[in-house]
């Protein structure tokens, strides 16, 4: 497949920011209105150079799912085939990280809930 055209990212000037007493910069405001980022909102921020880049985790997270996703597909695997191995990949997990408790007897019955 021939590389498309569209691979650039669009790049924008939005403002010249001022950096505050505690390090602290100011998100143009029609940014985080487009991003829907709120007060507290957690951002990524990269060093690429002399410049720094500042991702949104929201976009970060799901940019991850999307990879995650397509890698699945690629491979032919399906929701519930990942499903099903967890209670196996729970129990290793479970053995390796706290291998005392892994081979010892409860100390009370578990109930099972519904």
């Amino acid at each position: 497949m021939p590389p498309s055209d569209d691979t650039t990212l669009p790049v924008a000037y939005l403002t010249t920011a001022r950096l505050g007493e505690k390090g602290q910069i100011t998100i143009p405001k029609e940014y985080r209105d487009a991003c829907a980022l709120e007060s507290g909102a957690p951002i990524t921020v990269l060093q690429l150079g002399s410049a720094l880049l500042l991702i949104p985790e929201h976009t970060r997270f799901r940019q991850l799912c999307d990879r995650v996703a397509t890698t699945f597909t690629s491979h032919g695997i399906q929701a519930d085939d990942l499903l099903a191995t967890l209670p196996e990949t729970r129990e290793r997990v479970f053995a390796r990280t706290y291998p005392q408790l892994a081979h010892s007897e409860p100390t009370r019955k578990r109930v099972k809930r519904t």
